[in-house]
């Protein structure tokens, strides 16, 4: 069948956010400029979270590979989707689809199996403080770390497997601004049940595997906090955690409805306009949310805006 779909050159044709022919100048530089403010703010938490030594905890190795990896995820979709506000129905090969989708899914669970590595890392630091450097140790964070990249990527080989398998017709229409997973199977000519129970049963233990281990993590520190009697004590242990929770809530709520309602509900605008909110939304907000709320981002911050205006003023 994959055979079939390459010999025959099969296209599809973006529609975009829009349906219709007209350009959309005006959503053109709210994209690009959410784009450029996504690519500034995780690009620089990665580059502190590399260089201070003041951010050598567990959190920030966790947050600056989470950084990399929602600056990689908007950039899978984005550029394509501020080609298509100006220039609608752009046409895109088999193989451009299918190494987008392939790249799109690889990082969303990337993103998934690392917010749920930094609940674990909070539950740590809540309910055990004084083990914590013994248990958050830098070679488990790595392995945390490389499990999330080698899981997410098996996991999408085998869906973007399974989907470009099926047959397409030689140019169909996507109601979407990129190659998502149940467009295309909506789009395919042949049956699709056998493609359709493998990635459901499967995307479901991927999705709710890190959603359990998030839920697990807080269910823990909730029992760990509870227990606190000073007032001030919980506020402290909650400030812990506050931004990631908003992160996870933004992350797996607009997911899960998109990817997992009935089919009875399915609609193209609803799913094209949830999926503007995990793919390019909370990626954007994430750093600023960590470094909003978190005083040793600020104080790095500070020090670099410093180190970088120290040579002018010389």
């Amino acid at each position: 069948m994959a055979l079939v779909n390459f010999t025959s050159h099969p296209e599809f044709l973006l529609l975009g956010l829009m349906d219709g022919p007209d350009s959309h100048p005006l959503l053109f530089l709210l994209f690009l400029s959410v784009y450029l403010l996504n690519a500034l703010g995780n690009l620089s938490m990665v580059v502190l979270v590399r260089s201070d030594g003041a951010l050598s905890a567990p959190m920030y190795y966790f947050l600056g590979h989470l950084s990399l990896v929602d600056v990689c995820f908007t950039t899978v979709t984005v550029p394509r989707l501020l080609a298509i506000l100006l220039h609608p129905g752009q046409a895109v090969s088999f193989q451009a689809c299918f190494a987008q989708m392939y790249f799109f899914v690889a990082l969303g669970i990337t993103e998934s199996y690392l917010l749920a590595a930094m609940s674990y890392d909070r539950a740590v630091a809540v309910c055990r403080p004084l083990h914590y450097g013994a248990v958050m140790t830098p070679w488990r964070c790595a392995v945390l770390v490389v499990v999330s990249w080698a899981v997410a990527h098996l996991h999408s080989l085998l869906h973007t497997l399974l989907i470009s398998a099926l047959s397409y017709p030689s140019c169909a229409p996507v109601h979407h601004f990129f190659c998502d997973m149940t467009v295309m199977l909506s789009l395919a000519t042949s049956d699709t049940s056998t493609a359709e129970t493998a990635i459901f049963s499967e995307g479901l233990a991927v999705v709710l595997t890190p959603l359990l281990l998030v839920s697990l993590s807080y269910a823990r520190i909730l029992v760990a906090v509870l227990g606190v009697r000073s007032a001030g004590g919980r506020r402290r242990a909650f400030s812990t955690c506050g931004a990631h929770l908003v992160v996870v809530s933004l992350f797996f709520g607009s997911v899960l409805s998109v990817y997992f309602r009935p089919s009875s509900a399915y609609s193209a605008r609803y799913d094209r306009l949830a999926s503007v909110v995990y793919a390019v939304v909370t990626p954007t907000l994430n750093p600023f949310i960590y470094s909003l709320r978190n005083k040793e981002v600020k104080g790095a911050l500070k020090r670099g805006f410093r180190c970088s205006a120290a040579p002018q003023a010389v």
